[in-house]
């Protein structure tokens, strides 16, 4: 009888062990698993943190680049007048707008900038490029070739702008509106997110055309990249 209450007792003393044994084990895995829990919060955390910084800066450029495109924009013609009364006060070197004898011709540009003047660019775009096919010689044709690339710029053809303006550039280089042609081309960099080929564009406007308009507009808008 008192065997037999041993080995009950042995039993149960081993089964008590078994399940301390059991329950460390468990203890043990549980601890395990807090801590990699713990690590992987704190990887999720510094992973969001940096998904803001990320996205921060991504939002600072993108300001920069509206704030460029604001203040990027093709002058109207009236104001443009306006200005060049006291531009040519201050530097006598920069010739009026030219004006021609033939009343057609004269009429043909006239008519043609109007429309630029009024907004409607798409057809101010054919109208100055037909003037300029149909007076290849005339002084008005490298204004009526700026006008024609502002025009498509407005119109948000922004390819068809630059290729028309860097033509006009390089066929006018001394003329009084090329340093203006080279702003709207950096404006159309800008809006095929071209930013390298834009600041490229600014830096050449200080450096060819210094001590004018254009190039203190460059100079600005270079700014607003650094």
């Amino acid at each position: 009888m008192k065997l037999k209450k041993s080995h009950s007792l042995l039993i149960a003393s081993s089964a008590l062990v078994l399940s301390l044994s059991a329950n460390q084990a468990y203890a043990f895995e549980d601890e395990d698993a807090r801590r990699a829990i713990l690590d992987l919060r704190s990887q999720l955390r510094q992973t969001q943190q940096n998904n803001v910084d990320l996205n921060n800066k991504i939002n600072n450029l993108q300001q920069q680049i509206t704030q460029l495109r604001g203040n990027i924009e093709t002058a109207n013609h009236q104001t443009r007048m306006a200005q060049q009364s006291s531009q040519q006060a201050a530097n006598p070197d920069v010739p009026p707008s030219p004006q021609v004898g033939d009343p057609n011709e004269q009429q043909s540009y006239d008519s043609a900038l109007d429309l630029f003047r009024q907004g409607n660019y798409a057809e101010a775009s054919t109208a100055l490029n037909r003037f300029a096919q149909q007076y290849p010689n005339s002084p008005l044709t490298p204004s009526a070739r700026f006008y024609e690339g502002s025009s498509r710029y407005a119109n948000k053809d922004f390819n068809g702008s630059i290729q028309g303006l860097q033509a006009m550039v390089a066929a006018y280089p001394r003329d009084q509106k090329a340093g203006d042609a080279l702003l709207v081309i950096a404006g159309s960099q800008v809006e095929l997110n071209n930013i390298a080929g834009a600041k490229s564009t600014l830096q050449r406007v200080v450096n060819e055309y210094p001590n004018t308009p254009a190039a203190d507009t460059a100079r600005n808008r270079l700014e607003l990249f650094r």
